[in-house]
């Protein structure tokens, strides 16, 4: 799916909608992908002269990806939004930087009532960047 497709499951909008296309490949599974420009908001002065994706613009990324999962619970909860609620084992293996292609695989492990729980690994080229754990809820604002 597309920006716009994506748009539709997830409330995120520019410039925090972090990925540019996903798949859902069953129902606890989805792959996101981003390609880094070199010109997003989060890249200015993260570092002059070294830019480098920040790790907790990564984690939103995975949860992003993960989040286009819950259409249908988003549908029977009107209005609802995933809102992060924890992360845990992340760990930063190699630097993101622009010209960069980054693909997300993102897991559902178990669900609590409105609470997720899910696991994610981006990955660019093959090499692995970024994994971790990480829980949100669905929530009506």
């Amino acid at each position: 799916m597309n920006k716009e497709q994506i748009k539709a499951i997830i409330p995120h909008r520019e410039p925090m909608l972090l990925i540019d296309e996903a798949e859902i490949l069953d129902a606890s599974t989805a792959v996101g992908k981003k390609t880094i420009e070199g010109t997003e908001f989060f890249l200015q002065g993260h570092f002059p002269g070294n830019p480098v994706v920040p790790g907790v613009i990564l984690c939103e990324m995975m949860a992003q990806t993960c989040s286009v999962l819950l259409k249908s619970v988003m549908d029977a909860h009107p209005g609802s939004m995933p809102y992060f609620t924890g992360l845990n084992k992340v760990k930063f293996k190699h630097p993101v930087r622009p010209g960069d292609l980054v693909t997300f695989t993102c897991k559902l492990l178990r669900q609590k009532n409105l609470f997720f729980f899910a696991e994610g690994k981006g990955e660019v080229n093959g090499n692995l960047c970024v994994t971790g754990e990480f829980s949100f809820a669905l929530v009506t604002p």
